[in-house]
C-alpha cells in the first residue's frame, strides 16, 4: 500500500497575518531580505480576483523512465501519487506541483478538483497543465497554472513521483508546509521561518503606502511620497495619529 508524509503547518496566526498582505508586497519584502524572487514564474491566475494564503503540500513529477514507470491510468489507482497529495488536504491548503512546466500533462482534472474542493483546498499552483477546464471552470477554484490540455497526467512524458517532499515550481524551491501566498500577481513562497518578519515589515509598508496613495491622488510630489521621504514621516505620523486603526 503507499505511503506518504502529512506536513507540518504553520501557526495559524501567521496565516491571518499574510492573508492581509498581497502577493507583491510579500515578494518585495522578501526580496529586500535577501530573497531575491520567491514568485513562482510561469503559471498565471486562471480566474482573476481570486486570492489565497495557506500552507504549501507538494506534488513532484519527473520524466518518464520504462524501468521506474509503466503507464495504466486506472490499472491501480492508488499507486497514482498525484491522488495521494489529495488525500492529505484539509481546510486552507494548497496543492503546489512541480510539473516540469510540461504543457502536455493534465496533473488534475475535473474528478480531482471536485475532491479538493470538498477537503476544503484554498487553491493548487502548478508548473504546468490541468484538464476538464469546462467542468473544472465551473469549480470556481483558485487556480495558477501555465495552461490547460485535453491529455491526462501521465499520457505524455512525465510522471508523479513524491509527495510532500521539497521540489523547485517555477524556479523557486518550495518545502512542505512553507506558506504560499497567491492572487492576480502570481504566487510568491514565504518560509515559515520568515514569515513573522515579512508580516511586521509588510505592515509598516502598507501603512505608508495608504498615506502615500492618496497624497498621489491629491497630486503631491513622487519624490515626496513614493516611496516616503523622511521630510515627509512628520506630515505622515500626523495623519497616522488622526486616522487610528
Amino acid at each position: 500500500m503507499t505511503q506518504t508524509s502529512d506536513i507540518v503547518r504553520p501557526a495559524r496566526e501567521l496565516i491571518e497575518g499574510l492573508r492581509e498582505i498581497g502577493a507583491a508586497t510579500v515578494a518585495g519584502t522578501l526580496g529586500h531580505m535577501g530573497f531575491r524572487n520567491p514568485h513562482i514564474v510561469g503559471p498565471v491566475a486562471q480566474n482573476p480576483g481570486k486570492a489565497i494564503v495557506g500552507p504549501a503540500l507538494t506534488l513532484q513529477f519527473l520524466p518518464q523512465r520504462p524501468d521506474l514507470f509503466s503507464e495504466g491510468e486506472y490499472a491501480d489507482p492508488e499507486t497514482q501519487l498525484h491522488r495521494h497529495v489529495l488525500y492529505h488536504v484539509q481546510e486552507g491548503d494548497v496543492v503546489v506541483v512541480d510539473a516540469r512546466a510540461d504543457m502536455s500533462s493534465g496533473v488534475f482534472g475535473d474528478m480531482m478538483s471536485t475532491y479538493f474542493k470538498g477537503r476544503g483546498g484554498a487553491g493548487i499552483i502548478i508548473d504546468g497543465c490541468m484538464r476538464d477546464r469546462p467542468n473544472v471552470t465551473r469549480l470556481d477554484l483558485p487556480l495558477w497554472l501555465r495552461g490547460w490540455t485535453p491529455n491526462y497526467h501521465v499520457q505524455t512524458s512525465i510522471y508523479p513521483n513524491a509527495v510532500n517532499v521539497p521540489i523547485a515550481c517555477g524556479g523557486v524551491t518550495v518545502m512542505p508546509g512553507d506558506i504560499i501566498v497567491a492572487d492576480d500577481d502570481g504566487a510568491v513562497v514565504v518560509p515559515v521561518t520568515m514569515a513573522k518578519a515579512v508580516i511586521e515589515e509588510a505592515q509598516k509598508h502598507h501603512e505608508w503606502e495608504v498615506f502615500s496613495r492618496m497624497k498621489l491622488l491629491e497630486g503631491a510630489p513622487l519624490q515626496r511620497y513614493y516611496p516616503l521621504h523622511p521630510d515627509a514621516e512628520g506630515e505622515y505620523q500626523a495623519w497616522r495619529a488622526a486616522h487610528p486603526k
